[in-house]
């Protein structure tokens, strides 16, 4: 049996993310943050819409991750934009950076989530999508809603 801690509570998700890109690759991340910051986080003032990764220097920073300022925390808040760490596994940020070296290939913030207590990041490799995937997605999803609602009307009037 699974304890309340173990269960992950989901505080952003970035859905935009998967209708702009293909994702190849998920991997889970922790970030580097500050004590009122985790407490908003707690409390799910955080949001990735518009945020990216990028690698520096070996080492993997999270932009435009806004977390918003806690209530609480007087001084002690820090700038809800500032650039965020990631902790990652050497050989894991070695791996995106070949991979985003590669045309057409980026890394995204896909979902920010609790973990045993701990803030995490997923981050997903990416391939962009053309205008025609898009499309082609669109309509793959208006078909399923279709096909469901049909399921729907057939079944209450049975």
């Amino acid at each position: 049996m699974a304890s309340a801690k173990d269960a992950q509570k989901t505080v952003a998700n970035n859905k935009k993310a998967y209708h702009d890109y293909f994702i190849d690759e998920i991997f889970e991340a922790g970030v580097a943050l500050h004590g009122t910051e985790v407490k908003s986080m707690r409390m799910g003032k955080c949001s990735i819409k518009e945020s990216f990764i990028r690698i520096e220097n070996g080492e993997i920073f999270v932009y435009g991750m806004h977390v918003g300022p806690y209530e609480k925390g007087n001084i002690f808040n820090r700038d809800p934009l500032r650039v965020k760490k990631l902790l990652m596994h050497g050989y894991e940020i070695r791996k995106l950076q070949e991979k985003v070296k590669e045309k057409g290939y980026t890394i995204v913030p896909l979902q920010v989530y609790f973990k045993n207590g701990k803030v995490k990041v997923e981050v997903g490799l990416a391939r962009g999508k053309k205008l025609y995937d898009k499309r082609a997605d669109i309509a793959r999803k208006d078909q399923k809603r279709e096909a469901e609602k049909e399921f729907k009307i057939r079944n209450i009037n049975v």
